[in-house]
């Protein structure tokens, strides 16, 4: 058995809200769509046009600066709309499904059988290839060049996020698939990142052609990029991918059934749900579809709608989508209402990691927390608290700063090849003065794109 790599440094936050383990098959949305924001640095160019019928794996767009990489449609239907934001960027592509899925047939493959170039073609083919993402940069990956490893973390520690061994239940043959696509693109190794006790999944365990890394400790350790950093840690001119684990099920059923089956398995989860649990969707559905009668409503409280995790997911409104990448909607109170004398109440019903309320005392309590985050930027001093909460081998505080006064030399020097946004969100969370940080490390891996690519 593998060595456990012990992960110290970090918090677990103690939300209520976490969904129970019932699946529900969501019914059909009454529109789907897909969102090039969803893919950083993106500039699509169109290839259908309104009116237009396509079927689920029907290309709608591609990415101007690399004609390969194409998005299809996640359902047949009709395109019916083209939302557009600031200076015309175009912000969905929303396609009204039919009653039932039609699909391209892209064709039953062997990956045992098949080159890495034939591979990638077929993924690109079928508007798979985005799912594949790449450290550094965290941005889709680049289909030209040849991998190191290949990470996918079967596990979270997100506040709030599903539990993968309940999601891969009765998929397990199709993940198994996608791992023996992903081993013919790589020379080295596809890393599996468990939970060494909690993960239950044969599939997780004791796959084939892959090797499993097992984990322990609080959030982060789920985060894929903290297990590359003590697995297979990145250095400047090397590339590592990595995916999600439901992302890897659907690329297994293309090549099982040779079609793109967009089914997903999301947790509906957050203080705001009356019941959280498990729906089966299709990506890129409307959230209202499957939440709008499971939702907690009150006079005085707005509610904050989340594709993805609290920390790290995006806000998108009632009205919003499913996002490309995330298995998670959350719903949380915006806090938008005033506190008398705020953080100064010896306050029972609020978290803190500096332990700023008596809740301290009650180490097994669930807080419903808002998404307030009590007063404003303050001046960006060292603490000491960024280094508790990130367990990797560089100096937060002063990659930050070296991003913002644009020094790339330090910035390699301090590790920016090696960190995304989401690697930072705790950070971010403990941070007394409300630094974005998250912001200021994709703004600093925006820059090393455009001083190297």
């Amino acid at each position: 058995m593998s060595k456990v790599i012990k992960i110290r440094k970090g918090l677990n936050i103690p939300l209520s809200g976490e969904a129970e383990k019932i699946l529900q098959l969501a019914p059909r949305a009454s529109s789907y769509a897909v969102s090039p924001a969803d893919f950083h640095g993106l500039t699509p160019k169109m290839l259908v046009q309104e009116g237009d019928k396509v079927k689920a794996g029907t290309p709608l767009f591609f990415d101007k600066y690399n004609k390969d990489i194409i998005f299809t449609s996640p359902v047949s239907g009709t395109f019916s709309l083209l939302v557009r934001g600031d200076k015309r960027r175009i912000l969905e592509l929303r396609v009204d499904p039919d009653e039932t899925d039609d699909y391209v047939n892209f064709g039953i493959k062997e990956p045992e059988s098949m080159t890495r170039e034939d591979i990638t073609s077929h993924l690109m083919k079928a508007g798979l290839w985005p799912m594949i993402r790449q450290r550094p940069y965290s941005v889709i990956a680049k289909a030209g060049m040849t991998p190191k490893s290949i990470f996918i973390s079967c596990f979270n520690t997100a506040p709030l996020s599903p539990d993968l061994d309940f999601v891969i239940k009765g998929q397990e043959a199709s993940f198994q698939k996608g791992i023996d696509v992903l081993s013919r693109l790589t020379d080295g190794a596809v890393n599996l990142g468990v939970d060494a006790i909690h993960t239950t999944s044969e599939a997780f365990l004791k796959p084939r052609n892959a090797k499993v890394n097992r984990f322990s400790g609080p959030h982060p350790a789920g985060n894929v990029g903290i297990q590359i950093h003590h697995v297979d840690p990145l250095n400047k001119g090397e590339l590592i991918w990595y995916l999600d684990v439901q992302d890897v099920i659907i690329i297994g059923r293309l090549f099982e059934k040779g079609i793109y089956d967009a089914a997903k398995i999301v947790a509906l989860t957050g203080s705001e749900v009356l019941n959280p649990r498990y729906y089966r969707v299709i990506s890129g559905a409307l959230i209202e579809s499957f939440a709008q009668k499971n939702i907690r409503l009150q006079q005085d409280v707005n509610i904050r709608t989340i594709s993805g995790d609290p920390l790290t997911g995006k806000k998108i409104g009632s009205n919003g989508y499913l996002g490309f990448y995330d298995g998670q909607i959350t719903l949380l109170p915006e806090g938008d209402q005033p506190e008398l004398i705020g953080w100064l109440t010896p306050n029972l019903d609020k978290f803190s990691y500096s332990r700023t309320f008596l809740s301290f005392l009650m180490p097994g309590k669930k807080f419903r927390h808002n998404t307030n985050i009590r007063s404003g930027e303050r001046p960006f001093v060292i603490t000491g608290l960024y280094e508790k909460v990130l367990p990797m081998d560089v100096l937060p505080m002063q990659l930050l700063k070296a991003i913002m006064i644009n020094d790339i030399d330090l910035m390699e020097q301090l590790g920016i090849y090696e960190v995304a946004p989401e690697d930072f969100a705790l950070c971010e969370y403990v941070c007394p003065s409300k630094t974005e940080m998250q912001t200021i490390i994709r703004d600093g891996l925006d820059v090393m794109i455009k001083e190297f690519s």
